[in-house]
């Protein structure tokens, strides 16, 4: 068995943390800005303008979910380390959801439903798998503050996960993403079998090609990440289309989250037109 690889954001192992060149100030914009501030209809600019007198507010799970609609995501250095700072990527990652690359070995896995794939069963068990140190890399990024943060999403409905299981019932694999609208923000995946966090993102592309989403959000794109059809955006374009998607409606249960999806299933929703 494999020891567990956990993936940062872009779904990879690789320190991919980019700060903008005006990190520090983007950061204060969040830190000092009074929540009803963030609004997403504001221009961004807006924000640069914001003075950054007194205490910052907390960060509540409300003010991270107005922190993702206006494009921007958090991040830790280390699980020890208590602080939070603010990321916006000049180049986002994407994974188009009609462009997902399987390769013959991979979708051989999938139909042959290797892996038992769940949904929204076992979230504190998959942040776990993310948060575990790793071959390369024993310090990861998941700290109380996100555990805290993301754990009081799924409570309420924003966070989902897809999980990946050996047929003796053990959590070998899965990701974890917040959804809002038609878009799902993608946070972290893990695996302890090889291709079991492969077989999860496939059946979450699936589901949410099935449930009428529209846009994948990687953050970060990696070498590895590029062979399975991620690519990288422009700033200002992955903000249209994260404007359009979250004003739109989806369903990340159209397939019913206690119904079983075949892998079959999920190859035929995957490579639909």
């Amino acid at each position: 068995m494999q020891r567990p690889q956990c993936h940062r954001a872009a779904w990879t192992s690789e320190p991919a943390i980019k700060r903008t060149t005006d990190g520090a100030l983007r950061r204060a914009i969040f830190v000092m800005a009074p929540l009803e501030a963030l609004d997403r209809r504001a221009p961004r600019d807006h924000f640069r303008h914001m003075s950054n007198a007194g205490q910052p507010p907390e960060i509540t799970p409300q003010l991270l979910l107005r922190a993702y609609s206006i494009g921007m995501f958090p991040m830790a250095e280390g699980a020890e380390d208590p602080s939070l700072f603010w990321v916006d990527p000049e180049e986002r990652g994407i994974f188009p959801l009609h462009g997902l690359i399987i390769s013959k070995r991979l979708a051989k896995t999938i139909r042959s439903d290797r892996f038992v794939v769940k949904v929204d069963q076992n979230f504190q068990g998959v942040l776990d798998g993310c948060a575990a140190s790793a071959d390369g890399r024993p310090n990861t990024w998941i700290n109380a503050r996100i555990r805290k943060l993301y754990s009081d999403l799924y409570d309420m409905g924003f966070v989902h996960t897809v999980e990946t299981y050996s047929h003796d019932g053990e959590l070998v694999g899965g990701l974890y993403g917040v959804a809002i609208g038609a878009a799902f923000f993608g946070e972290s995946m893990f695996h302890r079998a090889t291709d079991a966090s492969k077989v999860a993102l496939a059946h979450l592309v699936a589901r949410l090609r099935a449930g009428g989403f529209d846009l994948l959000d990687t953050q970060f794109v990696t070498p590895h990440l590029a062979t399975l059809g991620a690519i990288e955006i422009p700033r200002d374009d992955y903000l249209v289309a994260l404007d359009a998607a979250i004003g739109r409606p989806a369903n990340f249960f159209r397939w019913p989250k206690d119904t079983p999806m075949p892998g079959g299933r999920a190859l035929e929703i995957v490579r639909a037109l």
